[in-house]
């Protein structure tokens, strides 16, 4: 697990996230004096599993440890590891779950862990809505939490797969419920 200060001297803590994302699937907590919505939306829209602002006392910062890595552990039991899981099919789109690994026009999509579990649930239930708060449980693994990360995962997915992001076809908004995975 990466903690994680948005203001760090030469390169920011942002671009930072941006960077190990790139690569990595660790997880990230950003920690920092800067609380607004705004800076709290970028730091989880850069990739930042949580985000914790100053001042926070010492208990608060070990617990969200502690919930950030059972929430990334029970991600990796979720995952397949027998070669076994099923391949998601979509139009242009391949999502093999036993390899985590995703495919539009026979190109290899680079998703984030949690862009590519969010993408196979939704694949795997065509048709139906679920909720920020559903999504939060299914695919983060938590029973409450700030759903603007879902909203963030969404628009980032939604960049990765759809045609024309501002105007999806596949990964649609409820409005009132969430959203929904429509067939091509």
């Amino acid at each position: 697990l990466l903690v994680l200060d948005l203001m760090l001297p030469g390169l920011d803590g942002l671009e930072v996230c941006r960077r190990v994302r790139r690569s990595h699937d660790v997880p990230i907590i950003m920690l920092t004096a800067l609380g607004a919505e705004s800076d709290r939306v970028l730091g989880l829209e850069v990739g930042a599993d949580d985000y914790l602002t100053k001042p926070f006392s010492p208990r608060e910062l070990v617990l969200r440890v502690q919930s950030v890595l059972r929430r990334s552990r029970a991600g990796d039991a979720a995952r397949p590891s027998d070669g076994a899981g099923p391949v998601l099919r979509d139009g242009d789109l391949v999502v093999d779950t036993a390899a985590r690994r995703a495919e539009r026009n026979g190109v290899e999509v680079s998703l984030t862990g949690r862009e590519f579990d969010l993408l196979a649930c939704l694949l795997a239930h065509p048709g139906q809505a679920y909720s920020r708060d559903d999504l939060l449980e299914q695919v983060w693994g938590w029973s409450f939490g700030d759903t603007s990360t879902v909203t963030v995962h969404v628009r980032r997915l939604r960049e990765k797969v759809e045609p024309d992001p501002s105007e999806p076809q596949r990964l649609v908004t409820v409005w009132g419920v969430g959203y929904r995975w429509d067939a091509a």
